[in-house]
């Protein structure tokens, strides 16, 4: 099944306004079975809207439109729809006298633009907004079904959550679609599609989807299958399969499911050990304690950390040696070692991260390019170094190099446990 969104507003095409609506309800949409083919920004005009929606039912079986339903004279998605569906506007007497309810509630006067906003297209299916007065219109002709809704963001869920979604459930049967998320670190899109090409053509070829959803320092693979006539188990079955055998050919990149963080992940091996942490941060500024103290109950395992940014801090708060820092420089392995090292003591902690390294854009020399980080995990039996080449994005940089140090960390564990184990 096909659907298509449309948003209406000049504040969205002239970048004043970031469209979110569309991405939330494409989110909502694809585990009910109904596919979005297409989404399109207008301008406020009834030209504009008039020809999107006319274009969407020719390749669409559902509409989801957002915007210009406002009280001002700009807000015309309302008398626009009404002359597409050969219909007129009538006050409708319940959604009035919940406008009056909702401006008197907060003791604000009832301005008659507020009581305009109860005048609706006679025929449509008015979807209740409790959270405003601008309504939701469910429109149903020749099997084609278009939704209009405000543009305010929680007005529009608030509308889909409380029946929205519901009413398409049960306007079109469409097949149960089960998907699950396996998060993957330290490894690009590109050269994770190439390493796992035959995984992912055996996956295909069982009538399964695979999506790769990519951000900084981390790619999301999202496994899908469709299930009719009662084959839920069979397909979560199969899919559970191919993400096994993902496990298994690269347990130190997939960290984790759906909506899981790294530091949830990594925090829960800690805790599980009865471990502790601390963390020795130069170029990544604190963001890698930032991301553990996001994770409730961190305080649990994470013991605190030391921003080192200037080579002072190194040596007299972490007892990293001056002359240490003279011979090899601040971004270095012997520093970053003796700063994983210095943290793990001075918090007495079971391990310890540390990073140095040339955030950027600027501050690079040949020898250490801008992108050049250290990292360093201190355990109780030994400290481990590796050095990451990155890019020039100071921002991308830090994000990048705060996520691999917690999965490093996480292998680290890992491993530890392994060898323990045998």
């Amino acid at each position: 099944m096909k659907a298509e969104i449309i948003t209406i507003g000049d504040e969205i095409l002239i970048g004043q306004t970031i469209d979110t609506n569309s991405a939330w309800l494409a989110e909502h949409l694809h585990p009910l079975g109904i596919r979005v083919h297409r989404i399109l920004t207008i301008t406020d005009t009834r030209n504009a809207i008039r020809e999107a929606v006319e274009e969407a039912f020719k390749r669409a079986d559902l509409v989801l439109m957002t915007g210009g339903l406002g009280p001002t004279q700009d807000d015309i998605t309302k008398e626009t729809l009404a002359e597409f569906f050969s219909t007129e506007l009538e006050r409708n007497q319940e959604v009035l006298k919940g406008i009056e309810d909702f401006f008197r509630s907060r003791d604000r006067p009832v301005l008659e633009v507020n009581r305009a906003q109860a005048d609706l297209p006679k025929g449509a299916v008015i979807l209740k907004n409790t959270r405003g007065t601008a309504q939701g219109m469910w429109f149903d002709q020749n099997g084609k079904v278009l939704i209009s809704m405000p543009g305010v963001p929680y007005e529009m869920k608030g509308i889909m959550n409380d029946g929205g979604f519901d009413m398409l459930r049960k306007r079109f049967k469409t097949p149960k679609i089960i998907h699950k998320t396996v998060l993957t670190l330290g490894i690009g899109e590109s050269f994770l599609a190439d390493v796992m090409s035959d995984w992912e053509t055996a996956l295909r070829n069982e009538g399964l989807a695979l999506a790769y959803l990519p951000s900084p320092g981390l790619v999301r693979l999202r496994l899908s299958g469709f299930a009719e006539n009662g084959t839920s188990e069979a397909v979560s079955a199969r899919i559970d399969h191919y993400i096994k055998e993902l496990r298994r050919r690269m347990p130190q990149h997939v960290f984790g499911f759906e909506k899981e963080t790294i530091a949830e992940v990594t925090g829960r091996l800690l805790r599980e050990r009865g471990a502790t942490l601390s963390v020795a941060e130069s170029c990544t500024g604190g963001y890698v304690a930032h991301l553990l103290t996001l994770v409730p109950g961190s305080s649990e395992y994470f013991k605190g950390g030391v921003t080192a940014y200037a080579d002072s801090a190194k040596t007299e708060l972490l007892g990293v040696p001056a002359d240490l820092i003279e011979r090899h420089g601040a971004v270095s392995e012997p520093v970053v070692r003796a700063m994983a090292e210095g943290c793990r003591k001075r918090f007495n902690t079971t391990y310890a991260v540390a990073t140095s390294g040339v955030a950027g854009p600027d501050g690079g020399t040949p020898e250490k390019p801008v992108g050049t980080v250290w990292m360093a995990v201190a355990g109780p039996e030994n400290t481990v170094a590796q050095c990451l080449k990155m890019g020039r994005s100071r921002k991308g940089n830090i994000t990048v190099s705060g996520l691999m140090a917690l999965n490093w960390l996480r292998n680290e564990i890992l491993s530890e446990q392994f060898e323990k184990s045998e």
